[in-house]
């Protein structure tokens, strides 16, 4: 995969039609794919190293990103799934990588603003289930 721009990493969420849209003008943005490991090591390990059980441990993935909300629907959104709690399909559009899609629930979201500026905000979300992965 060569280099990016990383304007053109996605986040999308369902809004209450169940279609996907882009919810947001994130200026940073972070996927994080992560595995726990089973350590599975016992006195007969060769030479002692440690050995891990395939296949087993919890997966997860987290999305953060910081920017500004493109326009109230999406701002309202946003809100409207974050206060309901509501774990919701989401899509992170990786370019010329692929699509992770799956459900999300809003895990923390932060508003701020400068004396001369715009109002800012900071999302992090958190995987609750199985996520699929398509190729671009």
């Amino acid at each position: 995969m060569s280099a990016q721009k990383g304007k053109d990493l996605l986040l999308k969420a369902t809004d209450d039609s169940g279609a996907l849209v882009s919810v947001a003008g994130l200026r940073t943005r972070r996927l994080a794919l992560n595995a726990d490991t089973v350590d599975v090591t016992h006195a007969e390990s060769a030479g002692r190293w440690r050995e891990l059980l395939e296949g087993a441990g919890v997966r997860r993935a987290s999305v953060a990103g910081a920017g500004l909300f493109k326009d109230a629907q999406s701002d309202a959104l946003i809100r409207e799934i974050f206060f309901n709690g509501a774990i919701r399909p989401w899509q992170v559009v990786v370019p010329d990588f692929g699509a992770i899609s799956g459900a999300f629930q809003i895990v923390s979201l932060d508003y701020r603003g400068e004396h001369a500026g715009e109002v800012t905000f900071d999302i992090a979300l958190e995987s609750a289930g199985e996520l699929t992965f398509s190729p671009l």
